[in-house]
């Protein structure tokens, strides 16, 4: 069953965080509800739609930034007292506006994440998870890693509170009051955590769970284990998931789920006569959406999916049938009221253009260059690496609008992807030698975006830093610069365990560092790794490379470090890393290597089919222009055989398929160079004279002679 939903906008606030805008209880079945949105500007804000118009109901006074907010209320009451956290300090205001609650909570870093649940509060700041009860501290929980979101099961079934963490290495946390009851693994970094239809289902113990690489699950919290029941993968590599809730759209009786993503993605997942969820909706608005909300805005009886953007726009896909647009069968048209609005409107901007111009130049005449008030402007932005093709993905989002971007890196990356649509991309020759640049790249936003999205790949082995220059569309003109480390085993990514059966290298460090010293070390070589030192005398981390799929397993405490991989180079790599880092530390390092040759042909043999592809498609690609002039000349291509018509009728797809992967090749080529280099330097070997015939060999690819020349040489 597919829905139809239309879009309409109510009104903008400041830029918002995630999980910062609610709809406060209906007071009778048809009856409008009121939208409670608090922004950066620390401005809470509540309206009331009142014949198309926004009606603001409540508007406090500018704070700081408001990273979340919630409803409450007592138990057995509407839910509709607002909470707001801002820093260390929540803050409680009825839906008339009166503030009631002012509670300063004793956490060093800004609360991230927080749940009411009636007098019982519950807080996240980075690490740390806090439950107070009327302001009171009940409980205390120090996590692993970064908690992203939190939310809690309670009902009349539940004897207590059963907290859920939301972590950033890839676990939901289930807690017994400061205790950890066990850990759910789940396939990505959890994101977003929600109650499913609101109050955990018909038992209360199942939750919703969205994450940062786009899937979505549902699991069942158990008294001492859970159970998984539905995942949804990102098959079409949509954005990572921002905010979740449950609610009838479509009206069947059941409770769909509404999803938006950090790709401005909104989606109804709705249920047939299968358990697991099926895609009914999707639209795609220009910004994230950081909130994501179902109940009835707009107008009495016509049900919607209110959204917040990042910039603060307050969007509804509404069930209404708005004017100006097409039913089944209908066609377009404007009333004479309605011309003359939009005509009205139209000349409102064109005054309201030129008096912003004027005041413009009279500001510039009346002031000195040097006493200009930059304008202060937030950037919203995200690095991650993406799993599928071991890329990384550059999110940046600005509320002014981007006007133009520079990115410089002074280690060797690949520019990928950008949208080609609005942006015109110019790439500058980069000399590395004087100025360390590897990578000068200005893009140009040719139409008015807030977001720009940009791909890139590493290379691993160098590691520095990646700096973008933002410039929005704000006058005077200014920049904000913000930097990301591409780190030595750039495309590993944090998994939960690794095949043990697979021929391993190790390498042990001995020497006098602390635990914190080669915990900030592995950060340093490895991304997802924790910024504070885990609890406990030692850890382990496990890993795999999302270009090759090899494994590694990071085993370290005081004084000792164990590191496992079914890869020379990553070993390699490691060595080199740690041995400098201790170096500049001037701390001794006893340095062992345990390399297995088996480990070489294991790794030859992953990327076999990866190097077989991409030959096959330049060669391909290489014949091409022949069948083309061949086709010309005899008028048609019948005379081909069926691989080379097979060619020319998938011309397209292969170029465009070669142009996207255009350094794959030489990227293949440069890891089997460095797999052959390091396997012979552990063995006190310089082989670096045979490269050339190495790359012979490749040319003329076969496997089995690629083995034999490892072996011989």
């Amino acid at each position: 069953m597919e829905i139809y939903l239309n879009q309409v906008d109510y009104i903008q606030v400041g830029a918002t965080s995630q999980k910062t805008m609610r709809l406060l209880p209906r007071l009778g079945k048809k009856a409008t509800q009121k939208v409670a949105i608090a922004d950066h500007d620390g401005i809470v804000t509540c309206f009331v739609m009142k014949r198309g118009e926004a009606v603001l109901v409540l508007k406090t006074l500018p704070w700081q930034k408001i990273s979340r907010l919630d409803l409450g209320g007592a138990a057995g009451t509407p839910q509709e007292k607002i909470f707001v956290c801002s820093g260390s300090r929540i803050r409680g205001f009825t839906k008339k506006g009166k503030q009631f609650l002012t509670f300063e909570v004793n956490l060093a870093r800004d609360i991230n994440a927080m749940h009411v649940l009636g007098a019982n509060l519950f807080v996240c700041a980075s690490y740390i998870y806090n439950h107070y009860c009327d302001c009171k501290d009940q409980d205390y929980y120090l996590s692993g890693d970064k908690i992203n979101d939190i939310t809690c099961l309670s009902s009349e079934n539940l004897t207590r509170f059963v907290p859920v963490l939301a972590c950033q290495d890839r676990v939901l946390r289930v807690l017994q009051r400061s205790e950890l009851a066990y850990d759910i693994k789940v396939p990505g970094p959890p994101s977003v955590l929600e109650l499913y239809n609101k109050d955990g289902g018909e038992l209360a113990k199942e939750i919703l769970y969205g994450t940062t690489d786009g899937q979505i699950g549902l699991v069942e919290i158990g008294e001492s284990s859970a159970a998984t029941k539905w995942e949804i993968d990102n098959d079409k590599k949509k954005g990572g998931i921002l905010c979740i809730d449950t609610y009838d759209i479509i009206g069947d009786g059941v409770n769909d789920i509404l999803v938006g993503r950090d790709d401005g993605t909104v989606e109804v997942y709705g249920f047939d006569n299968s358990s697991e969820p099926a895609l009914r909706f999707e639209h795609v608005l220009s910004e994230s959406v950081t909130s994501i909300q179902g109940g009835c805005v707009g107008k009495e009886s016509y049900d919607e999916v209110l959204t917040a953007t990042y910039t603060g726009w307050v969007t509804g896909l509404t069930t209404e049938l708005q004017k100006g647009e097409l039913g089944p069968g209908d066609e377009v048209r404007i009333s004479k009221e309605t011309q003359s609005k939009v005509e009205a409107l139209r000349v409102e901007l064109e005054q309201l253009q030129a008096q912003v111009l004027q005041g413009r130049q009279l500001y510039y005449q009346t002031f000195q260059p040097t006493i200009f008030i930059v304008p202060n402007f937030s950037i919203n932005d995200t690095f991650t690496l993406c799993q599928d093709d071991a890329s990384y993905s550059l999110t940046l989002e600005v509320q002014a609008g981007i006007d133009n971007l520079l990115l410089q890196s002074d280690v060797p990356i690949e520019l990928l992807d950008v949208d080609k649509d609005f942006v015109v991309v110019s790439l500058s020759e980069c000399d590395s030698e004087p100025n360390g640049s590897f990578l000068l790249a200005t893009c140009r936003c040719m139409a008015y975006t807030t977001r720009l999205k940009i791909k890139v790949r590493t290379i691993e082995g160098q590691y520095g830093t990646l700096q973008a220059y933002v410039t929005p569309r704000l006058q005077p003109r200014t920049c904000k610069v913000r930097q990301y480390q591409i780190k030595p085993l750039s495309l590993h990514q944090r998994t939960h365990s690794i095949d043990q059966e697979r021929p391993m290298n190790r390498l042990s460090l001995v020497g006098q560092f602390s635990f914190a010293e080669i915990h900030s070390w592995v950060g340093l070589c490895l991304p997802e790794v924790p910024d504070k030192t885990p609890a406990g005398a030692n850890i382990t981390f496990y890993f795999h490379n999302t270009f090759l799929s090899t494994q590694l397993e990071a085993t370290y405490c005081k004084g000792e470090g164990h590191f496992k991989s079914d890869n020379i180079s990553t070993i390699s790599i490691l060595s080199d890393v740690l041995s400098k880092e201790a170096t500049k530390r001037r701390i001794n390092l006893n340095i062992l290597h345990d390399i297995n040759d088996d480990s070489v042909s294991q790794t030859l043999k992953i990327i076999h089919p990866k190097l077989e592809y991409q030959l096959l498609l330049a060669k391909k690609v290489q014949l091409i222009d022949a069948l083309k002039e061949l086709q010309v000349q005899e008028g048609n291509a019948d005379f081909l055989i069926p691989e080379y018509r097979s060619i020319l009728d998938d011309s397209t797809i292969l170029l465009e398929e070669y142009k996207k992967h255009s350094a794959h090749l030489e990227r293949l080529y440069g890891m089997i160079t460095d797999l052959f280099i390091d396997k012979f330097q552990f063995k006190g070997r310089n082989v670096k004279t045979k490269v050339s015939s190495l790359l012979g060999i490749l040319d003329n690819y076969d496997l089995n002679s690629l083995l034999d020349f490892f072996n011989e040489a």
